[in-house]
């Protein structure tokens, strides 16, 4: 792939991911002529203006992503669903490739490449990782920015902190040191219960059931253990040895089901009840939900008493 080009020239082009800039070719003692020949003979091929791919066959993603923070030039760094793509954040390669420059500098257009504009570069820009890109935690909170809807933004929270790519405290204290951020106080009321433990939209929307009908508040992710087996429950109600699992298809794939079962039929035997809800229950009989969960709690011995949430709510009314 390299081999006939100078050591260094070669070390770069391969720590790239074969890519190369003309500055960087320049800068090695090759000449514009020699880019030209290669370029000809069809063993370099141009990626966009002034970047070079360094071998003959398709590029792979991680030379398409160094192709366009390289043409965006200096201080650019990989952002948004680019940056969530390198730290994993992301399932797979999003289109176009997101990069963020300097406030000060404006760049051309480069087809395939969304450009964002920050005066916090510097802040925001990961320390080492290459290519660059920015911190998980600028990434996640780029991506809030960018949401459609509140529910995709306190989507990123979950993924970011259910994933462990980061911590809560971590987001919070990124948070506080942007000025300017969209959905300030939900997103800060969210983070707190997704460092509580509700690390999906699903465990999200139970939570504000619990609390919005006077429910006891549950743990979060609490660990119990089964037949000598440490398992994690959703939402445990530890005076009450009653569980409420949340079974989101992303998080319990219909083959997860029989180890689920499993794992409520050992929680009987040990004298915890489980209640399951997915989606369709959090989102359209919140208030029969609430209702049968403080059922069970105050035939367990709850002494407390479900309230309303609202003029529409069904809390009186028999679940099911």
């Amino acid at each position: 792939m390299v081999a006939d080009m100078p050591d260094r020239v070669a070390e770069l082009a391969e720590f790239q991911d074969g890519v190369l800039t003309r500055g960087q070719v320049l800068g090695h003692g090759l000449t514009d002529g020699v880019i030209k020949a290669r370029i000809r003979a069809g063993r370099w091929r141009p990626l966009g203006r002034g970047v070079y791919l360094t071998f003959t066959g398709p590029p792979q993603r991680g030379g398409l992503l160094w192709a366009a923070v390289l043409q965006a030039g200096h201080g650019a760094v990989l952002s948004h669903q680019s940056a969530a793509e390198l730290h994993r954040l992301n399932p797979g390669p999003a289109s176009p490739i997101h990069v963020t420059v300097p406030q000060q500098r404006r760049i051309e257009r480069i087809p395939g490449v969304s450009v964002h504009y920050s005066r916090r570069l510097d802040q925001a820009r990961h320390p080492c990782l290459q290519p660059p890109r920015t911190r998980i935690e600028e990434t996640v909170l780029d991506l809030t920015e960018a949401a459609r809807t509140f529910d995709e933004a306190a989507g990123w929270l979950c993924r970011a902190v259910g994933g462990r790519f980061t911590t809560a405290q971590h987001l919070s204290a990124a948070m506080v040191a942007r000025a300017r951020l969209r959905r300030r106080e939900g997103l800060m009321a969210a983070l707190s219960d997704v460092g509580d433990g509700a690390h999906s939209l699903l465990e999200l929307r139970y939570v504000k059931i619990e609390r919005a009908h006077g429910l006891p508040r549950a743990t979060r992710q609490a660990q119990v253990s089964l037949r000598g087996r440490t398992v994690y429950r959703d939402n445990l109600y530890d005076a009450y040895l009653v569980v409420v699992e949340l079974d989101g298809r992303a998080a319990h794939p219909d083959g997860a089901r029989w180890r689920d079962m499993r794992r409520d039929n050992a929680g009987a035997a040990e004298g915890l009840l489980t209640l399951r809800y997915g989606y369709a229950d959090a989102t359209e009989r919140p208030c029969e939900v609430a209702a049968e969960v403080a059922q069970v709690l105050r035939a367990r011995g709850w002494p407390g008493q479900p309230r309303r949430c609202g003029p529409g709510c069904r809390i009186g009314e028999d679940p099911g």
